[in-house]
């Protein structure tokens, strides 16, 4: 016999199933929460590009916080949001492996016109980083800072790195180099003359400070000021501070042009002695007599990699370049900083001589490049500082000149001098085969060689080489498109892959579960980039959704307020030096 609970129980195993399908039955257990759902944003039914080169799939990618947690059919899981991406690519997002714009991200955030090519996580410090500042370093940038309202707070890159992440919150993340012609001005200036073996251990002591605090490596930038005054083995000594710690080298190469052959040599020297992994910034063959050797150049850096010299290089995909209009003088002539060469330049005898000089095709010194871009009308004055040029902005020194009634070249020395040297100028001085020539080669990486821009916002006004707005939308588009340059899957691997692996960006660059969430999703068809040497500011067009660190700064083509970047700290970084 049943006892009397036990048959309770019986009678309501009946009748509970009844009572609750009239209605008449409420459960005494509180309702359960929804379960979380398994990711924050599945982008499904994309074509899933890697990052390695292996050819494209159809896939689902699942994001959940900052990193991908899943790639593969994801049709039956919870998604908070969910992006049909069919017709779409998704790709790691791109690493501009030279970007310049440590300042620009102090006056806008946005990054705007990076986000917007797909670019996520940006390499620079070009020869002169943001850090290590000295007061008088601080002081003569200070007209620079004054004129968007910034004010120089911090002294190393530790500061630095603090204040874009507490202060600044970027929408890209950012990585830097410390500049061995940084150091070298900290410590010695503007002069050209050998480090003596103290001064030489203070530059040692800064660039091993710099790593600590998160450097990727050291940088020179060998053609500019004050880099081009060290040696060989100043730059030794330096790049091996830098690989104790882990770090890499790049370059800006000291000749481009005519000796570049000769300044592949020393770049491979610097790599083999210092015992350090080499990238060359922006690879080129510079000036119309040196047109044709970009097949010379890479030959050489392969065969320097088959003698165990670990050296790449990276590119920008037009055959323009900019810089300074001061770089069209000659090297003496801006040698001890800018009171000096504003002295040489009102002396009528020195301003002859510097006429004749920048006319020389012969000369070995410096990079001519005022001669190798053909004079006034190969140099085009992009972005001045003082507002009362403004009026120059856009037009070549050839034109500037007949405006003011003076030779080209008087006309660059008054803009330099009315400007204190901040001008900055976009040079034709390659051709479209060594561009081609170098693109399609496996060992080189993309850059843009250009700080972020925008179209509206304290940065809008200037113009501005194409580069900083649609260098790798232009591959995408142009080389991988419409002229099959490249396979889409390898255009995506110089993007992404080979630059992180180039500069230790271990998790990102490729599409992985448990990666980092760096994602640029773009239309195939629509991919392009619109700037152009006479209009420039213009963002490019096709990239749909660009995600940093799981969140989206590009949806739907639009830009968002997101600002999920974050400082990204080299191999010799050390917690207690934030």
């Amino acid at each position: 016999m049943k006892s009397p609970n036990s048959r309770f129980l019986h009678i309501m195993a009946r009748l509970v199933p009844a009572l609750v399908g009239a209605g008449l039955f409420v459960s005494a257990v509180p309702p359960q929460e929804p379960a979380p759902p398994d990711f924050d944003v599945i982008l499904s039914h994309g074509r899933i590009v890697d990052g390695t080169g292996a050819p494209w799939f159809r896939g689902d990618l699942g994001i959940q916080g900052d990193r991908i947690r899943a790639i593969g059919d994801l049709s039956a899981a919870g998604a908070a949001r969910r992006i049909d991406a069919t017709g779409l690519v998704v790709a790691p997002g791109f690493i501009d492996m030279l970007g310049q714009s440590e300042f620009c991200l102090l006056v806008d955030n946005r990054a705007a016109s990076k986000i917007t090519q797909g670019i996520t996580t940006e390499v620079t410090g070009e020869g002169t980083s943001i850090a290590p500042l000295t007061e008088r370093l601080v002081e003569e940038s200070a007209p620079v800072y004054k004129a968007f309202g910034l004010v120089a707070d911090w002294r190393t890159l530790g500061e630095y790195f603090r204040r874009l992440e507490e202060r600044v919150h970027p929408a890209i993340n950012l990585a830097t180099f410390v500049g061995a012609g940084g150091v070298r001005n900290a410590v010695i200036g503007e002069d050209d003359r050998r480090a003596t073996s103290q001064e030489l251990d203070r530059m040692k002591a800064l660039v091993a400070q710099a790593m600590e605090q998160g450097a990727l490596g050291l940088s020179s930038s060998l053609q500019y000021m004050p880099d081009r005054f060290a040696d060989t083995a100043e730059l030794v000594a330096l790049a091996g501070v830098a690989a104790r710690y882990g770090g890499v080298y790049l370059t800006h190469q000291r000749s481009e042009g005519n000796l570049i052959f000769e300044s592949l040599e020393e770049v491979f020297t610097i790599a083999e002695k210092a015992a350090v992994p080499t990238e060359i910034w922006h690879l080129k063959t510079a000036y119309k007599a040196n047109w044709g050797k970009m097949a010379e150049v890479l030959a050489r850096i392969e065969a320097a990699r088959s003698r165990g010299i670990d050296v790449t290089a990276n590119q920008y995909p037009y055959i323009r370049a900019s810089n300074g209009l001061d770089s069209c003088l000659p090297l003496w002539a801006r040698e001890g900083g800018i009171e000096k060469t504003i002295a040489r330049l009102r002396d009528p005898a020195q301003r002859e001589r510097i006429k004749k000089e920048m006319d020389d095709p012969t000369v070995s010194t410096w990079e001519n490049q005022w001669y190798g871009a053909g004079g006034g009308e190969g140099i085009l004055l992009v972005s001045v500082l003082n507002k009362d040029l403004k009026k120059y902005e856009g037009l070549n020194l050839a034109e500037i000149g007949r405006r003011l009634g003076k030779d080209p070249r008087d006309a660059v020395m008054d803009l330099v001098v009315s400007d204190r040297g901040r001008s900055a100028c976009v040079t034709s001085i390659m051709s479209e085969e060594d561009v081609r020539t170098a693109l399609k080669h496996p060992l080189v990486s993309i850059c843009t060689d250009s700080e972020a821009v925008a179209e509206d916002g304290p940065l809008v006004g200037s113009k501005s080489h194409p580069r900083a707005w649609g260098s790798f939308p232009r591959i995408l588009g142009k080389y991988v498109r419409d002229e099959k340059l490249l396979r889409l899957e390898e255009a995506v691997r110089k993007m992404t892959s080979l630059a992180a692996s180039r500069v230790g960006l271990r998790d990102r660059g490729i599409l992985r579960p448990g990666m980092m969430a760096d994602l640029a999703v773009f239309d195939p068809t629509m991919i392009r980039d619109v700037a152009t040497f006479e209009d420039p500011n213009h963002y490019s067009v096709g990239m749909m959704y660009v995600f940093v660190n799981g969140r989206a700064v590009v949806d739907q083509g639009r830009i968002t307020e997101a600002r999920p970047g974050r400082a990204l700290r080299g191999p010799g970084f050390k917690a207690g030096n934030r």
